[in-house]
């Protein structure tokens, strides 16, 4: 199964591509979609959705795994990261993909095995479970954390599924 993380937000926009199982997870690709906040919105969301719709083309995912983030501090920023989570999730719904949304206590549990990891433990499981070395970028570290987390509910959400067919 290849799976797309995505860490969405407007001015940086973390994508990571896994391929494999909970078991057994490869590194596929992972980068960091920045955009100028000199761009006009529409340029900036128009970019965003051109890349995501790229990589998806070249990947073919079967599912995408997104950070489902409440921001109730700072409405303005939850504004601009709902849009770029719009543009992705339209992208997806473009190629046929499903999307599954994970909270951040999701993705440390799943990692780390506790909701309270702190974020250099949740980087430090990405890298030895996909084996990378190389340091990246926080946001695409993200992504590739949402797609591991979404390998380690998969299994969960197909025998759901037969269930309910059932």
């Amino acid at each position: 199964m290849i799976v797309l993380g995505i860490d969405p937000g407007l001015a940086n926009l973390g994508l990571g591509l896994v391929e494999g199982d909970v078991r057994k997870a490869r590194h596929l690709h992972h980068v960091c979609l920045t955009t100028e906040s000199a761009w006009i919105m529409p340029r900036r969301l128009q970019y965003l959705h051109e890349e995501v719709t790229r990589l998806i083309a070249e990947y073919r995912p079967e599912a995408v795994a997104i950070e489902d983030q409440i921001l109730r501090k700072q409405a303005d920023v939850a504004f601009k990261v709902g849009q770029a989570f719009g543009v992705v999730q339209l992208a997806c719904a473009q190629a046929g993909v499903p999307v599954h949304a994970y909270g951040p206590m999701q993705v440390k549990k799943a990692l780390v095995g506790t909701g309270r990891a702190e974020k250099e433990q949740v980087i430090y499981m990405v890298k030895a479970s996909l084996g990378v070395r190389e340091l990246f970028n926080n946001h695409a570290a993200d992504a590739l954390a949402l797609a591991l987390t979404h390998l380690a509910h998969q299994p969960m959400q197909t025998a759901a599924a037969r269930l309910a067919r059932a």
